[in-house]
């Protein structure tokens, strides 16, 4: 059956020229000289492919690439004679599949058009490869964009091989998700799937957090204590922040890794596990391996099975799927209700390129949910986004703070005011402090207090954690 194209151009020589154009290719075509005739054809017809003049008399192109439904559109291309980074990229974040600018030659023409028809077929192809899952969701990944199906198609692969899975991606991807994806899809995912977050424990106790440690191993270790290396025996040690480990440690995860067995702290005994072994990094951990950082021998033995995380930015409308479900968790979990997103909150949400990721646009829903209780979302009631792709500053403070004294945080401190190093306290300490007054200020209501502080409530939980640990362990009263 020929491919259906619709053009929407104002001059009438230019538009039947362009028909002329694809006259050899079989194709058929329409014309559209308003954006009015173009938005009343769309009303009952679904062309393959819509060339798209940006200057047309009763309205921008642009506006009619805003009214196109999210899910579920034409391919289309845009035609300016005005053409300008600014415009091309306005175009691409609305959905324009390509940008091209006029005058354009016939070969120039068809080319363009057939490639945008490829990107339909493509489509067609993902959504049969996505009838596999359920909704768009890959165990608890979400999403049904061509990269994150390449990501599903990896992890399928590679999930009962006990080769070791390295995921890299931007802060706020998802990588625990994804390793997360790798053990429930294996023969292992009835046995242990166990997390250590190595940027998260201060460095003179990760190597107790990963191999466990005796009673009297050293001052405050009052009782025997398991690992995660043994409580992960038949099952997965997901090692998130791997880059960040100390080079020393290093060396005695690769002695695990290549003979599975590990000495607990201040013991002399030899523990065999069987273990698979899943790591992550928001680093590129070949420049850390030139840098010095990361050793080679290591990189070698974890950099088996690479599965790159796209950003948010990349996955198209899988920010809308994201959204959504996340609007339906958190607004439960504040006793609300949610029905839908409206289609402007839809089109803002897909005009941001969301430099936190996903962990951003979640704090950014429990924002949105917090604040407003009205099933409906809608544009107006979302938080300005940060202008600046750098941007990661709170949007709003936790008051509370203010009221202390300037020995109780280093927030406070003055930078006019030379500290005595008796003044000076671990980084860590003056981070728990923070954290247990912004819990304190909110009413114990954890997620509320990650919401304020810009980070997700996994992280404070992750954190408070560690926090009782030392504290059995006796490092912290």
């Amino acid at each position: 059956m020929p491919n259906k194209i619709l053009i929407v151009e104002d001059t009438e020589s230019l538009a039947l020229l362009y028909q002329s154009y694809l006259i050899p290719t079989g194709m058929h075509s329409n014309v559209a000289y308003t954006g009015q005739e173009a938005l009343d054809y769309l009303a009952s017809n679904k062309p393959d492919l819509i060339m798209l003049d940006v200057m047309l008399p009763d309205m921008s192109g642009m506006d009619i690439l805003a009214q196109l439904p999210v899910n579920d559109r034409p391919k289309v291309v845009v035609l300016t004679a005005h053409a300008s980074k600014e415009m091309a990229v306005d175009a691409i974040r609305y959905g324009a599949a390509d940008f091209i600018e006029k005058p354009v030659d016939a070969e120039r023409f068809r080319i363009t058009v057939n490639n945008a028809l490829k990107l339909n077929s493509l489509s067609e192809t993902v959504e049969k490869y996505q009838s596999r899952f359920e909704n768009g969701r890959f165990c608890e990944l979400i999403g049904s964009s061509a990269p994150m199906q390449s990501v599903y198609q990896i992890i399928s692969n590679a999930a009962n091989s006990k080769a070791t899975v390295f995921i890299t991606g931007e802060s706020g991807t998802g990588k625990e998700l994804c390793a997360r994806a790798v053990h429930q899809c294996s023969e292992r995912s009835k046995k242990p799937f166990i997390a250590i977050n190595c940027a998260a424990i201060p460095k003179d106790l990760i190597e107790s957090e990963i191999f466990g440690h005796v009673k009297g191993a050293f001052t405050g270790a009052t009782n025997s204590r398991e690992g995660a290396a043994g409580m992960a025996d038949g099952g997965t040690l997901f090692l998130d922040e791997l880059c960040e480990m100390d080079l020393n440690l290093q060396s005695k995860l690769l002695r695990f890794i290549q003979t599975g067995c590990f000495q607990k702290v201040g013991s002399e005994q030899q523990q065999q596990v069987d273990v698979r072994f899943v790591c992550a990094t928001n680093r590129d951990p070949w420049l850390e391996v030139q840098a010095g950082r990361f050793r080679e021998d290591l990189y070698y033995r974890l950099y088996v099975i690479p599965v790159q995380l796209p950003p948010l930015r990349q996955r198209g409308t899988d920010v809308i799927q994201i959204a959504e479900a996340l609007f339906s968790r958190i607004a439960k979990e504040e006793g609300q209700t949610f029905e839908g997103l409206s289609d402007d909150a839809k089109q803002h949400l897909m005009a941001y390129s969301w430099p936190g990721n996903v962990r951003q646009l979640e704090n950014m829903i429990r924002n949105t949910v917090v604040l407003n209780s009205q099933p409906w979302i809608e544009k107006r009631m979302f938080p300005p986004f940060p202008q600046s792709s750098m941007s990661t500053e709170p949007m709003v403070a936790v008051q509370p703070m203010a009221n202390m004294t300037p020995q109780s945080t280093a927030a406070s401190i003055e930078t006019t005011n030379l500290l005595r190093s008796s003044d000076i306290e671990p980084l860590w300490i003056v981070e728990k402090r923070y954290i247990e007054k912004a819990i304190a200020s909110c009413n114990d209501n954890v997620p509320k207090a990650a919401a304020l502080l810009d980070i997700s409530p996994s992280t404070i939980y992750r954190k408070m954690k560690t926090w009782d640990q030392m504290e059995e362990q006796g490092v912290i009263s």
